[in-house]
């Protein structure tokens, strides 16, 4: 009966469902621990291990580990292993399988439905790769929902309150994002705009850190070949700088020891040492969360009533004194580990409950209830609760100017429009007889209409009445769904994505697979 919420994450993942106390609940791992590494180590083509051990198996054998696979989503890259090609949403699916073990473990329940979580900006490959992966592990993915509206329904669980506006700042381990909402009187969410970085994260800070413990170990030891051309000394340094991190959140200064080609160097690291070579780091997360703040105040929301800190990196004392040092408001450190789970499996159990009211299943919708131990007054809440959601990204079609003689991007539907957003536009043939009208559909990465500024997610052929003459128009609709999911009304979209034949091979692959 139970439903789940998955923070599919870069770094940990972790799964979560709401309880007979009507409280999101966090699935333990196998060790214990609430977030499990999202390392995959191939011991052969049909059996890997997930999580902790994977992770400490990187430091002897980084050959066979895959890790940050998160940053890989959408862009179509394969890895071998063992002989096999591997895409990232099969070794996804390798971890939300993991995932859904656990659960089975400690409930007896395998898992079926299930609400993943992804970076606000995610555009529409990083989305769909994500719902795939689920769909290969045997989900059936209710929803593909942004952290930061996970992490607010955590934060605002399932009661009602006065309206106000939310920042969120989330600092993953391999991901950043920022976004404002506004929570209305009656609950409902309104997601007013987002931004991110793909490649900004606790990672990054873990790799200046190495840096800067590599240079002292090579003024003490000159002589020996260089850490980094090491990849298991790599995978040694990655694992104690992390730990080295973590421990500069709690105290001034941390003494990390280094052995590599016979050679040891001790090198302590101060907190502000830290914080000095890390800070364009954080000035970049700070500017983006000021664009943000930008865009919100277009759009009328000019005061931010609290500030979230969610992502395990935010536990940096340096991040919680900047944001209060530039925006004069003391943020809170809001579960940071786990909120974006928790507030998936809120967020799954309200669209269940909702699905089921709206297919005429009253009495379903009611034993789910009572399953999590809702009161009516709960079941009224969430039954007319909505969470509004805006474009992470913008979409438009990839145009020829006969006159300037340039290509450009014709904009269709813009970041931070409200979700669902349809757009209607005409494309006229450009001869007698054509057959069909090609177009390329681009996602907007950058600020101005440039092709450079966008890339190719997916293309369409319109159809043409026979014998049509030179100018005949074709009207097309565009339209993205709540979930970020592009469509054409009526018209198939060819995409990188991979088929429903790739996914269900995918799917049996992986069901036959071994995974500890």
């Amino acid at each position: 009966m139970a439903v789940y919420g998955i923070d599919l994450g870069t770094t940990y993942s972790s799964i979560a469902y709401v309880d007979a106390t009507g409280r999101p609940s966090v699935v333990p791992n196998t060790e214990g621990d609430h977030a499990t590494p999202s390392a995959v180590y191939f011991e052969a083509a049909d059996k890997v291990i997930v999580g902790t051990a994977a992770a400490q198996t990187a430091v002897v054998e980084p050959e066979l580990v895959v890790d940050l696979i998160k940053r890989a989503m959408g862009k179509h890259e394969t890895l071998v292993m063992h002989g096999r090609r591997f895409t990232p949403e099969e070794i996804s699916a390798l971890i939300l399988r993991r995932l859904m073990a656990d659960v089975e473990a400690l409930t007896g329940e395998t898992p079926t439905d299930a609400v993943i979580t992804v970076p606000a900006y995610f555009g529409t490959p990083e989305r769909l790769a994500t719902m795939q992966a689920g769909q290969i592990a045997g989900l059936n993915v209710i929803d593909v929902l942004s952290e930061p509206i996970a992490a607010a329904l955590s934060y605002g669980a399932l009661n009602a309150s006065s309206e106000r506006a939310i920042l969120v700042y989330d600092l993953g381990g391999g991901t950043f994002d920022t976004t404002v909402l506004r929570i209305a009187e009656d609950g409902d969410i309104h997601e007013i705009s987002t931004k991110g970085h793909p490649a900004l994260g606790g990672v990054e800070w873990d790799e200046r850190l190495a840096e800067y413990v590599v240079d002292r170990f090579m003024e003490e030891h000159p002589g020996v070949p260089h850490p980094f051309s090491d990849p298991t000394t790599v995978q040694d340094i990655r694992s104690r700088v992390e730990e080295a991190k973590r421990h500069l959140s709690e105290a001034e200064e941390y003494t990390l020891r280094l052995v590599h080609a016979g050679e040891v160097s001790a090198v302590t690291i101060t907190r502000a040492k830290f914080e000095e070579i890390t800070r364009d780091l954080l000035d970049t997360t700070i500017e983006i969360t000021m664009a943000v703040l930008a865009e919100a105040r277009e759009r009328d929301v000019d005061h931010i009533d609290q500030i979230l800190l969610v992502g395990g990196s935010s536990r940096m004392p340096a991040v919680a004194a900047r944001l209060t040092e530039v925006l004069g408001q003391e943020p809170i450190l809001h579960d940071p580990d786990l909120a974006v789970a928790k507030g998936a499996a809120l967020h799954a159990l309200e669209e269940t409950y909702r699905r089921l009211v709206s297919l005429g299943q009253p009495a379903e919708a009611q034993s789910l209830a009572r399953f999590c131990g809702l009161s009516p007054e709960q079941e009224l809440y969430i039954a007319n609760r909505s969470i509004h959601r805006v474009a992470g990204r913008g979409f438009g079609v990839l145009c020829h100017d006969a006159v300037a003689n340039r290509y450009h991007v014709m904009p269709l539907i813009k970041s931070d429009d409200l979700l669902p957003a349809s757009a209607t536009r005409t494309f006229y043939s450009s001869y007698d007889s054509q057959k069909e009208i090609g177009i390329q559909i681009m996602e907007q990465v950058g600020e101005s209409d440039d092709p450079a500024d966008h890339r190719l997610v997916a293309a369409a052929t319109l159809p043409l009445p026979p014998d049509s003459p030179a100018g005949t128009a074709v009207d097309v609709t565009f339209q993205v769904s709540t979930a970020g999911a592009l469509e054409i009304e009526g018209i198939p979209l060819q995409t990188g994505a991979l088929s429903a034949e790739e996914v269900e091979a995918a799917r049996d692959y992986v069901a036959n697979m071994r995974i500890a």
